[in-house]
C-alpha cells in the first residue's frame, strides 16, 4: 500500500467530476487554512484528493520522503497507508473523495501507526 501523487492529473473541475464518475467515489470539499505538519497516521478507507488551490507536501510514512503537490494533482491514499500531510502556509482547497458516503471528520480521523492492523 503506497501513496500515489499523480502530478498534473486534471485541468478543471469537469476533469475531476469525470474521474469521480469513473471511480464511483463520493466527493466533498475540504478547505484547510494555515496548519503545521501533521503526525504520521493512516485512515480506515481509501481516500482520493484533488487539489484545487494551494500547495504543500505529503510525508511518506514508510520512507520519510517529503513529496510536493499542488493545484491539478490527484492524491491516492489507500486504506492503511502511513502518511502525514505537510505544513500549509496558505489556504488549500481539495475535493476529497471516498468509496462510500461518510462524515469527513470521521473519515479523516488520524489513526495511530501503532494501531495499524498487522503492525
Amino acid at each position: 500500500m503506497a501513496l500515489d501523487i499523480r502530478k498534473n492529473f486534471f485541468e478543471s473541475k469537469d476533469d475531476v467530476l469525470a474521474d469521480l464518475k469513473e471511480t464511483g467515489f463520493w466527493p466533498t470539499t475540504f478547505v484547510s487554512n494555515e496548519s503545521p505538519e501533521l503526525p504520521v497516521h493512516w485512515h480506515d478507507e481509501d481516500v482520493h484528493g484533488y487539489v484545487l488551490e494551494g500547495e504543500t507536501y505529503l510525508v511518506d510514512g514508510e520512507s520519510g520522503d517529503h513529496l510536493p503537490f499542488g493545484v491539478g494533482d490527484k492524491l491516492v491514499l489507500p486504506k492503511g497507508t502511513l502518511h502525514a500531510e505537510g505544513a500549509v502556509t496558505g489556504r488549500m482547497v481539495y475535493i476529497v473523495a471516498m468509496e462510500e458516503p461518510s462524515n469527513l471528520e470521521v473519515l479523516l480521523q488520524l489513526r495511530d501507526p501503532s494501531e495499524l492492523p498487522g503492525s
